[in-house]
Parts: C-alpha cells; structure tokens; sequence
C-alpha cells in the first residue's frame, strides 16, 4: 500500500483529476475500475472530493520503472531558468501549452511538465499562454501560491513581454501602436494595445519587436492583420496566397511569432530572460538578407 498526503496549497478537486496529475492516465483507470484507492481509509470513487490533510491509500503497485522509460521519452523541455516558485521554458513551436479539442494532455507542454515533476510536491500551473505555433519563453508557476502571485502581475501589467515577429509588406511608420478591442472571454470587446519598432525592412516584408500591454487572444496576429500587415504564415488570419508562396520560396512551416524576452520584479529585484530565434526562423532572414539572384531583389525575394 502506498499513501498520498493532499498539500496544504492544493485545492479542493476530483479525486480522479488529482490522481491524473501524480500518475498516468492508465493506472488511474485501473485504481478505480479495480476499487483499489481509499480516502482516509474508506473506499472511494473517482469523482469523490479530496482537499488538503486528505490521506490517499493505493492498494495496487505502480510500475515506477515503466513510468521513469515513460517520462524520459517525453518531449524535451528547454529550461532557461528555474527556482523553488517558478520556471521559464523556452516552448518550441509545434506543441501546445495546454490540452484541447484536438490536442491531448500528455502532449502539452503542461502534460510534460506534470509527467516530469510527477511523484514531487512540484504542481506546474500556465500563468499565460503561447499559442501552438509560437515559439519563445513561456513562464510557469511551480505552486497554487506562486500562480496567484503571478496571474495577478501579469492582470496589471507588470510583466514585461516582447515578441519578434515578420509581417507582410512594408510598415509605413518605423514604430507605432494599434488600439483597438478584441474579443474577450465571454466574446464581448475588450481594451487590447499593441506597441511596435521596426527592427528590419524587406522587399515585401517587415521584421518588428512587439510588446503587449494586454494578453488577448491571437492578440499580435489579429491586430496586425487588422493594420493590413499580418503576421506571415498565419494559417488563420493571415494573407493565404502569399503565404502560400512564401513557404514556397524560403520552406516556413508555421507563423513567424516568437517570444523573445520577458521581465519581471522575482525575489527582491528586475530580472529579465531572452530566447534566441530558433533555426527555421533565422534561416528565413539569412534568406531574406541574401544578395539578389535573378528572380529576388535586394534585401529579399519579391513575391
């Protein structure tokens, strides 16, 4: 028999969500298909209710051995920084943060995390979001305690985050903002500002650095998109035809859109973390700044 004491910190849930949480789905299931799990001794159901002090009793083994062969095939995570409270990854583009309609847990960046830190006191939290396809620092509490804190900073605006990004055609202002609402939870309009500099102009392209002071969805995709200059190879909101022939020309497979740096006051002063752009995007500008061959123009390939 093995036993669980619930965390002070942890709240009130499911007993079968908290048990998917320290173990894989599959030994959950058998627990409570074969009636093997109790709550402070008593038989207890999957949708039974644990809180803090709880004691969980197993009374089937688990297989420690073919859980370690699992975590250690999971998808590697790129730690730039970590603390007892807090971790900062830098997220590939390809792997979504949470689970979804199309997307399991386990093959989220969150579903990672929990497998990794499974059997610890550590409880991984998303304090913000990265889409799917974007690549770049991604914050993540290791505690209810520290999650709070840090929803709340970034609800205020006291976390610092900027992107860079390639856009279609050639912004006419060096650096500007774009105010104007969009969509929030509930799908009413809500306040989003963008702030942008141009950091490089192309024949039919403009690298920019963006900083958000609001965290709407797709919030950079849509107002640029909104501006007439969206983000190349945005699947969603971008220009389809051109970015048809762009992945042609220079082989992008995903939405150039990635989170570069990101600041923050942690432990008593500013800190600040960069994630440099990864291949497919650096390859692209190497591309982009080549010298002119019969079917490009200076400075990038006209399409």
């Amino acid at each position: 028999m093995h036993e669980i004491v619930v965390p002070t910190q942890e709240p009130a849930k499911k007993l079968e969500n908290f048990l998917k949480k320290e173990f894989p789905i599959g030994y959950v299931r058998k627990l409570l298909r074969k009636n093997g799990v109790r709550i402070n001794g008593r038989r207890a159901k999957g949708e039974d209710l644990v809180r803090n002090g709880d004691r969980i009793q197993l009374y089937i083994e688990f297989d420690k051995k073919a859980s370690a062969a699992k975590t250690r095939s999971t998808e590697h995570v790129d730690v730039i920084y970590q603390d007892d409270s807090l971790l900062v990854i830098n997220k590939p583009a390809g792997i979504a943060v949470h689970e979804g309609k199309s997307v399991r847990k386990g093959d989220s960046i969150l579903g990672i995390l929990e497998a990794n830190y499974r059997g610890t006191d550590i409880r991984p939290q998303l304090v913000h979001r990265l889409d799917k396809d974007t690549s770049g620092l991604l914050l993540i509490a290791k505690n209810p305690a520290t999650a709070e804190e840090l929803e709340n900073r970034f609800h205020q605006g006291d976390v610092e985050k900027e992107y860079c990004c390639l856009v279609k055609g050639r912004l006419p202002l060096h650096q500007g903002k774009i105010d104007f609402p969009l969509p929030g939870r509930q799908g009413n309009p809500v306040h989003a500002l963008t702030h942008y500099r141009v950091s490089t102009y192309f024949s039919d392209a403009t690298l920019v650095r963006v900083k958000i002071e609001t965290g709407r969805l797709h919030q950079i995709r849509l107002h640029f998109a909104k501006l007439g200059y969206p983000v190349i190879m945005d699947e969603q909101h971008g220009d389809f035809a051109f970015n048809r022939r762009f992945r042609k020309h220079f082989g992008l497979k995903r939405q150039f859109l990635h989170a570069e740096k990101l600041a923050l006051q942690h432990a008593g002063k500013l800190t600040r973390w960069t994630a440099p752009l990864p291949k497919d995007l650096n390859e692209v500008l190497t591309k982009l700044s080549s010298p002119p061959t019969r079917c490009t123009e200076r400075n990038g390939l006209q399409l």
